[in-house]
């Protein structure tokens, strides 16, 4: 009944004033420009005194967005892991905390196949370890591998500060970060899954910003900053990490040859200890893992399950070992995406084209009105370089049939000093226009953050209109009912998963690293005399059968 009125109130004859619908959008605009007029001329001053304290702003740009989405908690709780992906890294953070790199096979392991999870020679997640580590730090201390996700955005906030410090003025550098915490902050996917994407950004923001103060000082602090960053990218995204090297060595060439050839070779060797530490990780995890130093645990799950599918311009892999209903989905999947064969030239050019859309997500709306503007830079070698970057990324990630913004994550800090250094140029010639750009990236966000924070049905009715941000709300799938009643009920659990004819996509088996002594134990239907010998195994805890496909999906005793 609320619902019917509150829509009743927005016909112009319906409410005191004689607004539809759009005229109250058009005045919530309104109102939010003059605020943030309002708010500028009031923090201006303030503002730009911070912005020459490095301390003070890199721990207010961390907590701004910490603080923003914890205020949200009492209507989007700490979201809850769904699909193969947020189990896969909480499995590899899980393993972590319990400091080992990997897990002992499990004699029951066909019971536990899942989507992105080994089972021989070790039971792992196939993710690299960067991830993980942000989940397993943030898990370790504050009890819950969310906190690692908050963290690694807040220090994503504080380290675009310091990266645009060394490319433009404190001022610029402040606003620079306040734009990345807004729009990677509270409302965006990698501060709302697990599978995260800002620990690849802070990897991003050690090299760019270590890069112009190595050409600027040749200080050996720099040069560890530039092995830590690509050190993080190794064990966080190893392709791109390849990528970057090579953008990195041309930078090296042309622009550090500028310092004493005994400050260029001097640093070399601090950039490569840097590095080692990262590497040496990767080495032993993979060993850990598949058994072998030069295999990934991607590369031993593409072998043995066909996914993930392999580059464009390779042919279609192929499984060696069975698999399951949902595994054989994801693969058939996969496949198709990949399609037959090798790629041509034109469905190449065609998939780039199709990607561009994919960008949205680094720049507000109003951004767009400036960032032709950045054109002009390229009068300087170093916007040239880092134009050519953003190239080299685009055309190498586009032989990944599938694409996410955080594949490409590491060039976060690249995307904001486009739009900072496109902003400086405008406000060269007009400071009101820049300010103008920057109260609709304001108001934007603060319209969108109202929404999220008001009334439930005003975000049901307008949520559909946000184009851009993604956070956690209800409980679409009844996972979080499914664990409630789970918790509800006394001793531990063995849960088997029955999906139904027509489940696609929807992965639910997923376990603790310490399989046998978690409180809950997923695993898959197969049937009466198969079921037995697990139930025999677990003959202390109940069993339960899980329905995700059922309307609404449901938890009943096993029979």
């Amino acid at each position: 009944m609320f619902l019917f009125d509150w829509f009743r109130s927005l016909l112009p004859l319906h409410n005191p004033i004689g607004f539809g619908a759009a005229d109250f959008i058009e005045l919530a605009l309104a109102v939010l420009l003059v605020l943030s007029v309002f708010a500028w001329n009031r923090l201006e001053a303030p503002a730009r005194r911070l912005a020459k304290h490095p301390r003070w702003s890199m721990l207010m740009l961390a907590a701004f967005p910490v603080v923003l989405r914890l205020v949200l908690l009492p209507r989007f709780p700490a979201p809850t892991p769904s699909g193969a992906d947020d189990f896969g890294y909480i499995l590899l953070a899980d393993t972590l905390r319990h400091f080992r790199l990997a897990n002992p096979v499990h004699p029951m392991q066909q019971f536990f196949e899942a989507v992105f999870i080994l089972q021989e020679p070790t039971y792992s997640s196939i993710f690299p370890l960067g991830q993980g580590l942000a989940l397993t730090f943030g898990w370790m201390i504050f009890g819950h591998p969310w906190a690692g996700v908050l963290l690694s955005m807040a220090a994503l906030s504080a380290a675009i500060y310091w990266m645009l410090r060394g490319w433009t003025t404190p001022g610029w550098a402040l606003v620079g970060g306040l734009l990345a915490a807004c729009e990677f902050g509270p409302l965006n996917e990698w501060m709302n899954l697990y599978w995260g994407g800002a620990v690849s950004a802070v990897a991003g923001c050690l090299v760019f910003g270590a890069l112009p103060r190595l050409r600027e000082f040749g200080r050996r602090r720099d040069a560890i900053l530039l092995g830590a960053g690509l050190g993080l990218q190794l064990v966080t995204r190893p392709f791109e990490f390849v990528l970057l090297l090579a953008c990195v060595a041309v930078w090296w060439v042309v622009s550090v040859r500028r310092l004493p050839i005994a400050a260029q070779v001097s640093n070399l060797p601090h950039i490569a200890l840097a590095i080692l530490p990262f590497a040496l990780l990767m080495l032993a995890h993979n060993k850990a893992v598949t058994g072998s130093f030069v295999t990934l645990p991607y590369q031993l799950s593409r072998w043995q399950y066909g996914v993930p599918t392999t580059f464009t311009f390779q042919p279609n892999p192929a499984s060696h070992r069975p698999l399951t209903p949902e595994q054989q989905l994801d693969y058939q999947a996969q496949s198709i995406i990949h399609g037959e064969g090798t790629d041509t030239f034109g469905s190449w050019m065609s998939r780039l084209a199709d990607r561009v859309h994919f960008y949205r997500f680094f720049f507000y709306p109003p951004l767009y009105l400036v960032l032709p503007v950045f054109l002009l830079a390229l009068r300087e070698w170093r916007f040239v370089w880092l134009a050519a970057t953003v190239l080299v990324f685009a055309i190498g990630d586009n032989f990944y049939p599938y694409f996410y913004p955080h594949y490409i994550a590491v060039e976060t800090s690249a995307f904001v000093l486009v739009s900072v250094v496109a902003l400086e140029r405008v406000s060269r010639w007009s400071p009101l226009a820049a300010r103008l750009v920057l109260y609709l990236c304001a108001a934007q966000f603060v319209f969108w953050y109202g929404m999220h924070a008001a009334s439930k049905p005003l975000l049901m009715t307008a949520g559909r209109y946000d184009t851009g941000d993604f956070i956690n709300y209800g409980d679409p799938e009844g996972r979080i009912r499914i664990n409630q009643e789970l918790a509800a009920t006394a001793g531990k659990k063995l849960v088997f998963v029955r999906y139904g004819p027509q489940h696609m996509f929807h992965e639910w088996i997923h376990n603790a690293a310490d399989l046998d002594s978690a409180d809950v134990v997923w695993a898959a239907d197969m049937g009466g005399l198969a079921d037995h010998m697990l139930r025999s195994y677990y003959p202390s805890r109940s069993a339960w059968i899980v329905e995700p496909d059922a309307k609404p999906p449901r938890l009943i005793p096993y029979p």
